[in-house]
């Protein structure tokens, strides 16, 4: 964990989830692909969110989300903070470029060229279970 300087603003995060990309008609039989494949049993399909299906994970491991998509098949990374400007600028300050924001993230380019997103939490509170970062991104 980083160390936060006196008096500084603080927010948190950490890896997220894997999210596998796919640009397929048939979003079920990506899923069961990857399910089989990873030996992961698929949770049931969200009704409010019908381009995404989630395969079951352990504690403490990150999500593993199958998602269609418009653009070519790929995998990305999602980054959960509890701060989402703070965290995409102490990323730019790394080097990495926003993207496009859509509905409630960030879509981000790391220098090298891979997309990320940075994403609001998605399993609970980040206290005490994700790095800590200060106001200049330590």
């Amino acid at each position: 964990m980083a160390s936060v300087p006196p008096g500084g603003d603080m927010h948190h995060s950490r890896l997220c989830a894997f999210v596998i990309d796919c640009k397929v008609d048939d979003l079920d039989a990506a899923t069961e692909f990857w399910s089989r494949a990873f030996g992961r049993p698929a949770n049931p399909p969200d009704a409010d969110s019908p381009n995404y299906r989630e395969l079951k994970t352990g504690d403490g491991e990150p999500m593993l989300l199958v998602q269609k998509v418009g653009h070519p098949s790929r995998v990305h990374l999602d980054i959960e903070t509890d701060d989402i400007e703070a965290e995409v600028k102490r990323l730019e300050a790394l080097g990495a470029k926003r993207v496009e924001f859509i509905k409630r993230w960030w879509v981000m380019e790391a220098p090298s060229g891979q997309r990320f997103c940075v994403v609001r939490p998605q399993r609970g509170p980040l206290e005490g279970r994700a790095n800590v970062w200060g106001d200049e991104g330590a």
